[in-house]
């Protein structure tokens, strides 16, 4: 089983510790499918820190880009700027994508649950934004209550 110290650096860890963390990869700021599932995770919030869950999103957008998309959206999630794309290779979400029938490169939507002790317990692959926030969430609440 993956654990947390795998990905994240020290300072990241000791952030989150005490906490089931939702760390989801998101191709880019300002687009339709990744404003939505920000937005949602936003809205969705107060119920995930009912269950101890902090929540992370991660594109390979700036810090600038991200402050913006947190504006214009009234976010309240932390986002990550992963431009090096180190995050990005360690969780493996970089896939070859079919856009406007050329095949590119580019983030697939991924969002992967670590429990309170650093394992992570589950990954969604492919998501689909539509429903995803709310899979996330009964998954957490059906995990924490076994």
């Amino acid at each position: 089983m993956s654990n947390i110290k795998d990905y994240f650096s020290e300072e990241f860890i000791n952030k989150y510790k005490g906490y089931n963390l939702v760390v989801y990869f998101y191709p880019r700021d300002n687009t339709p499918g990744c404003t939505t599932e920000a937005i949602d995770f936003t809205e969705r919030k107060e119920d995930f820190e009912k269950l101890n869950t902090k929540i992370v999103g991660i594109s390979k957008d700036s810090e600038k880009s991200h402050e913006n998309f947190t504006k214009k959206h009234n976010l309240n999630l932390d986002l990550i700027s992963d431009k090096e794309k180190v995050l990005h290779d360690k969780f493996d979400v970089i896939k070859l994508k079919k856009m406007y029938g050329k095949e590119v490169m580019g983030t697939e939507r991924s969002t992967f649950i670590f429990n309170v002790d650093g394992e992570l317990v589950k990954e969604y692959r492919k998501v689909r934004v539509k429903g995803h926030v709310e899979d996330v969430y009964n998954f957490l609440k059906e995990y924490l209550n076994d």
